[in-house]
């Protein structure tokens, strides 16, 4: 099937013909999912490790590199200056995706892992003195943790870390008791990668900014389940990775306002990060070059272009409500299991369920999964910090894209009815 995306007139770039939402018609269009495993229909329920690509992706990646190909900005022949052209316009694709001001506020890097190690390296470092603080919270991910206790290391600061009520709520509250005038930073996720909470991002923002403390978002599991306009929740950063939004692997986006990014050093060297060198000086690029040194993943930009046009094409408040109603489900039909402790009960969840059973260690569950043809994932989620708190080493994860249907929760389901076969 062809992508289902179309400009609406010349006059209206960003106008899209929208089609209403068909699961079994969406489904069509990701190539990956018509497959069997073992035997057994595919039901790919990893979303939060990776999504799957639609044929439009994967048709625009192969199209780069099958009739443009060549590195960018630096050529004045016609392949350059129209992967030049390519790449430029999927910053500006990116720009409205997130409906950030300007597309110089959009800088492409390898994935959200990237995006935060450069505001920690660049914005926070040379910021930080002894006895200042930076503010994370339980629920994050290794990569929105790690870098900032790096930071912390090197320069005397001190991480904080804000606390969640037992079913993965974050605690205002103590959030706010947190904040004081040595916070020099938040790093909050907008979406728990372990347990599906979605966190109050824009009440996050606004306490930390009354405060003058700037925040940085990271979107990796939102951008794939909700509009996310940065204006409106007043972020000073936000990151998010391609391939967690139906684009390719090797490409991620951090967004900075531009004001604070014209003051941060860069952070790696060569390439279009500068304006001139000589043997005495180095004069650095403008925005965004200046943070992308070397040539770039011109063809996952292409590709994540690409992504963002197919979900322009989607009633994503319509894909939404299919997640939601999927989440649902699935907590209802685990709780037909004696023997299964689901985590996360948040009020508001993303499309992720985490859950242990008593008579079998997470990595045996999903290798009899894997078995029935039925992928999840297995383990601390790089949550190490979060599974200390919910007393476990680990948890299984089924987390949901709008490709997925009731079927394959019924599928996970009957799998996990062979594991209690198997070892209860």
């Amino acid at each position: 099937m062809s992508s289902p995306v179309r400009r609406a007139s010349a006059e209206e770039p960003e106008a899209v013909e929208r089609r209403a939402f068909d699961v079994a018609e969406v489904r069509r269009d990701f190539p990956i999912l018509q497959q069997q495993v073992h035997g057994k229909p595919l039901t790919y329920l990893d979303n939060a490790a990776t999504s799957q690509k639609p044929r439009s992706v994967i048709d625009a990646i192969t199209r780069y590199y099958r009739t443009d190909n060549a590195n960018i900005h630096r050529g004045i022949h016609t392949l350059a200056e129209r992967a030049t052209v390519a790449y430029e316009e999927a910053r500006v694709a990116v720009q409205r995706f997130l409906n950030a001001r300007e597309a110089r506020e959009i800088v492409f890097v390898r994935g959200t892992t990237e995006a935060i190690n450069l505001v920690a390296h660049a914005y926070a470092r040379p910021l930080l003195r002894p006895g200042d603080e930076i503010v994370v919270s339980i629920l994050e991910h290794h990569s929105n943790f790690v870098p900032w206790k790096m930071a912390c290391e090197a320069t005397g600061a001190r991480l904080r870390v804000v606390p969640m009520t037992d079913d993965g709520t974050l605690r205002l509250d103590e959030y706010e008791r947190l904040l004081f005038d040595r916070t020099r930073l938040v790093a909050i996720g907008h979406v728990s990668n372990a347990l599906g909470t979605v966190n109050p991002v824009a009440d996050i923002v606004r306490l930390a900014h009354a405060r003058g403390i700037p925040v940085l978002i990271d979107g990796a599991q939102a951008v794939a389940h909700m509009a996310v306009d940065v204006r409106a929740l007043g972020c000073d950063f936000y990151a998010f990775s391609g391939h967690k939004v139906f684009g390719p692997t090797g490409i991620g986006v951090l967004y900075g306002k531009a004001d604070l990014m014209e003051r941060m050093p860069p952070w790696q060297g060569g390439g279009d990060m500068i304006s001139s060198v000589t043997l005495d000086e180095v004069r650095y690029n403008t925005l965004p070059a200046k943070f992308e040194a070397g040539t770039p993943d011109i063809a996952g930009a292409v590709g994540l272009a690409a992504a963002i046009e197919y979900l322009g094409g989607l009633d994503r408040a319509a894909a939404a409500a299919h997640e939601t109603a999927l989440t649902r489900y699935a907590e209802k039909r685990l709780g037909e299991f004696s023997d299964v402790t689901v985590f996360g009960r948040a009020r508001e969840k993303a499309g992720i369920v985490s859950f242990v059973m008593s008579c079998a260690h997470p990595h045996d569950i999903g290798t009899v999964l894997d078995g029935e043809g039925v992928a999840i994932r297995t383990g601390h989620h790089c949550c190490q910090p979060l599974m200390h708190r919910l007393g476990v080493a680990a948890t299984a994860r089924a987390s949901f894209a709008f490709y997925n249907t009731h079927e394959d929760v019924d599928r996970l389901v009957d799998g996990l009815a062979r594991v209690r076969e198997m070892f209860a």
